[in-house]
């Protein structure tokens, strides 16, 4: 290896200029030349320079990159990247490159052919690559090979199968490199090669990397264009992907599964339930529930966001019923009350054509819709005419009353029996209940970009929405009579028992119950009494002590605990963290890891080739900021990584975990936090260091809890003595002095 900087001839080192940057420069079957760079200077004149070193003509048809495992190509735009100590490549220019890959991969023989394509899938994720290669119409040379591929070599894939699936394997992979850089648009394509791909779902299911291709390419292109969505959409059955959920590759499963969201995201509104009850008659579901969540390996990150954003599509189906109005005039619909009401009150008893006058049977209906708690007892559908909940309050009720009749003719007996002042409506109760799952599954709300918060409970029933609002409903019931809530003033009721029920599920939820039986178990742990020591245990840890003496203790305290605090945050600037590069593509990771000295004076920050096990050591992160330069630390929509970056200003939660440090002129060091944890301990550490405020959330928590253990600490002596809320009485002067000793 290289001794990459320079010897130093004076007996005093001097710091090079900002703009000089020293390198390593490679030429196959040369010595690799130490030079340093000026940023200024034009790159051309820097590769004529380095071509006349080893006396190369045509200077012009050179370029340098990288020499590490991207091989990406240097330029005007990034060339601030290039770091000290780089070692750099000395190679044919992007253009030439390109020229010369689309001629070899046209080549007669095979294996020439299949080397061409193997360099071209690796030179493809190099947009200044992937842009000449484009412009030679590279795009369209790919996609005749893969329509005229399988016809082309019948007779060489019998004789040699390996060969032609890993020539295959290439050209989808260059295919999916150069498209994921947004150059081309994806309309372009024809009818056959789209077939083509859907073929290779079927076709090469056993070869992985095909397969996986063939599906990252499918997606692509439904969520991409609209008129390919129709065209994959007839290409691509559910049936021909359900096969690839049963197998054992997770990363199959991941491709397979999101396919079918964008199916799913992309259909028209008219087409949404059907695909629905596709998915349902081919047991999707129960599929995903054996060999994906119950499968005996662990989820990664991707599949489970894959899941979450078939819960949330599958539960958004419910839109149109949450935002459909009752017309009271509608027979059908009236019916569904007719039912609820006979199945309660049992219809032997309902007088049909033979006995009772109709003002009779008009004042029984009164009297049972009033029973089971509807607010208009003489046309209970005008209590369905608010949205949300709508017509789905109504079907979450009929649901009920048939798949747990006896559970529902009990919730309503007993409340038509009890005393007024103490029933819980049910008609009333169910619709207020109906609008809050909705409210907590967020019914009708597009899938987050990087959510990951799927539920495993809701994939193991069919009608898993109406299930839960079954044990809801119970438990409504269960809640109302432990609070003894009163009808009497049925909204303050209301909003005192929802709150608990809320809380309830929130709980019960947070816990990720594997099945509806296990989340009404956690339920039943969950009881008004049990909430009501949740609360009064977390207000000793944040409402309690709120009298003036602790006030003034805490008052007293909180610089200590503020201290400790930036303590903390800048000895976990010290450690370090690893970040993710920007990146448009989402299965790719590329890492930088950045650290505080432990003087607390520099930055040492350095790209890395994977997420590190453990701490980096100083010496391995070449790149250096003194903090005394730092000018700013800004945030979210001020960030210059954020305003550069279109794509990224619609994705909120990104646009939550950026921060950048400004310094110079117009210097910046821009980050991504792995999550909101790290970004409330950088954007701390880093305020501290500049001599601000920590006013992120996490220092507001950490503030609250560690002020509460200090106060309890310092209170254990005073255990079961109640505080004053004000101090005591200055007592009355003496009535004389005698007890003062005069020192003179």
């Amino acid at each position: 290896c290289p001794v990459l900087l320079a010897p130093v001839n004076s007996s005093v080192a001097m710091p090079p200029p900002a703009d000089i940057v020293k390198v390593a420069i490679e030429w196959p079957g040369a010595y690799p030349k130490l030079m340093e760079i000026d940023q200024k200077k034009p790159l051309s004149s820097i590769i004529k320079e380095v071509c006349d070193g080893w006396s190369l003509a045509n200077h012009d048809q050179f370029a340098l990159q990288h020499a590490d495992s991207s091989n990406f190509y240097i330029t005007e735009k990034n060339r601030n990247e290039i770091k000290n100590g780089a070692i750099l490549r000395l190679t044919t220019s992007p253009a030439q490159n390109a020229q010369q890959l689309h001629e070899r991969i046209q080549s007669s023989s095979m294996d020439a052919k299949l080397e061409a394509l193997k360099d071209l899938a690796n030179y493809s994720r190099d947009v200044t690559f992937a842009q000449e290669f484009i412009n030679l119409d590279g795009i369209s040379l790919l996609t005749q090979m893969v329509e005229s591929g399988t016809e082309r070599y019948q007779k060489l894939q019998k004789i040699m199968k390996p060969c032609f699936g890993d020539m295959l394997s290439f050209t989808l992979t260059a295919f999916v490199e150069l498209m994921d850089h947004g150059i081309v648009s994806w309309d372009t394509f024809s009818v056959a090669f789209i077939k083509k791909i859907a073929s290779y779902v079927n076709k090469f299911a056993s070869d992985i990397s095909i397969l996986q291709r063939s599906l990252a390419i499918l997606e692509s292109m439904v969520l991409n264009s609209h008129d390919l969505y129709q065209k994959v959409a007839q290409e691509i059955t559910i049936g021909q992907l359900i096969p690839h959920l049963q197998g054992t590759d997770q990363e199959i499963q991941t491709y397979t599964i999101a396919v079918i969201n964008a199916l799913f995201l992309k259909a028209p509104d008219d087409k949404r339930q059907e695909m629905a009850n596709i998915l349902a008659q081919k047991q999707l579901r129960s599929i995903i529930l054996t060999h994906v969540i119950r499968a005996q390996r662990a989820i990664n990150n991707e599949m489970a966001h894959q899941l979450y954003v078939l819960q949330v599509l599958t539960f958004n189906l419910l839109e149109d019923r949450m935002m459909t109005k009752m017309d009271p005039q509608d027979q059908a619909q009236r019916d569904i009350i007719f039912e609820l009401r006979r199945i309660a009150f049992d219809a032997e008893s309902e007088p049909n054509n033979s006995s009772g006058s109709i003002e009779k049977r008009k004042s029984m209906y009164t009297r049972d819709y009033k029973k089971l708690g509807f607010i208009n007892h003489v046309n209970p559908a005008m209590d369905f005419t608010q949205t949300p909940p709508g017509m789905l309050a109504l079907d979450n009720m009929l649901y009920f009353a048939k798949h747990h009749q006896d559970a529902y003719i009990r919730i309503v007996l007993e409340n038509s029996s009890r005393e007024d002042k103490h029933e819980c409506p049910f008609g009333r109760s169910s619709i207020e209940l109906t609008k809050m799952l909705c409210e907590i599954l967020k019914v009708g709300e597009l899938p987050s970009e990087t959510c990951n918060d799927f539920h495993p409970m809701f994939f193991t029933h069919d009608r898993s929405f109406e299930e839960f609002f079954c044990i809801c409903i119970q438990l409504l019931n269960k809640t109302w009579k432990e609070m003894r809530a009163t009808s009497e003033d049925f909204n303050k009721a209301r909003k005192r028992v929802m709150q608990v029920v809320k809380e309830q599920i929130m709980r019960a939820l947070t816990t990720k119950p594997s099945s509806l039986d296990q989340f009404k178990s956690k339920l039943q742990n969950l009881s008004y009494t049990e909430i009501l020591k949740i609360r009064q245990s977390e207000r000793m840890n944040q409402e309690d002590f709120q009298s003036r003496p602790i006030l003034e203790l805490k008052e007293k305290i909180q610089p200590e605990i503020l201290e400790l605090i930036k303590q903390q945050r800048l000895n976990r600037l010290v450690e370090g963290t690893c970040f993710r590069k920007l990146n448009s593509r989402r299965r790719q990771d590329k890492f930088w890891y950045c650290r505080l000295s432990p003087n607390h004076k520099v930055l040492h920050y350095g790209d890395l080739e994977e997420s590190p096990q453990g701490e980096v050591p100083h010496d391995s992160l070449q790149d250096k900021l003194p903090v005394a330069d730092i000018k700013a630390v800004v945030t979210g929509k001020d960030c210059p990584h954020m305003k550069e970056k279109g794509a990224l200003k619609q994705n909120k939660e990104v646009l939550e975990l950026a921060f950048s440090i400004l310094y110079d002129s117009s210097g910046q060091l821009n980050f991504i936090a792995p999550d909101k944890h790290e970004y409330c301990v950088w954007t701390d550490g880093l305020n501290a260091l500049l001599g601000k405020d920590m006013l992120s959330d996490l220092t507001r928590n950490d503030l609250d809890t560690l002020l509460s253990m200090e106060i309890k600490l310092r209170l254990l002596d005073l255990e079961n003595i109640q505080i004053p809320d004000a101090p005591p009485p200055i007592p009355k002067e003496p009535s004389n002095y005698d007890f003062v000793y005069d020192c003179n």
